[in-house]
């Protein structure tokens, strides 16, 4: 498995993972799916801050981060996104993934990643615990999709 900055060549394969999960499950609480467009644009302006993971040419999932609110005072902290596919998971993907990405935090001078995960996705919550995140915060019902308000989680961890 390789990680590597994302490219123009990875937009499609990124869509067919993530508009699946936008349209047909909570893991995210918006039902807009991504674009082409829109994805080129957010990976030209996150450049080494947008990682894929490949293996044998397959793109097994990625991960991003961007600022985490406006103003000079959340300059040091970033949210982040990772997202492996279905086939991939359980392959050490997500860790690989997250591990370069904190990395690239790193010599950017962030300082805290935040993950905002929907109470529902217990997997990613136990996933972020699992490599050094802490719950900071639940905010009740501040997410609605599928006709049901839902939970945000959120976690940090200092990078």
């Amino acid at each position: 498995m390789r990680i590597r900055p994302a490219g123009a060549a990875d937009i499609a394969p990124i869509l067919e993972i993530w508009n699946p999960l936008i349209r047909d499950t909570s893991v995210t609480f918006t039902s807009v799916e991504k674009t082409h467009d829109g994805l080129a644009t957010d990976i030209a302006a996150r450049g080494a801050a947008f990682l894929v993971a490949e293996e044998a040419g397959a793109i097994m999932g990625f991960a991003s981060y961007g600022a985490f609110r406006g103003g000079p005072g959340y300059v040091h902290t970033a949210e982040h996104t990772v997202i492996v596919a279905p086939s991939a998971q359980g392959r050490g993907a997500g860790r690989a993934l997250m591990h370069a990405l904190e990395d690239q935090a790193r010599a950017e001078g962030i300082h805290v990643l935040v993950a905002g995960v929907s109470a529902e996705n217990v997997s990613a919550i136990a996933f972020h615990r699992a490599i050094g995140f802490a719950e900071a915060g639940r905010l009740p019902e501040v997410g609605r999709k599928f006709g049901r308000w839902m939970d945000l989680v959120f976690l940090q961890k200092r990078v």
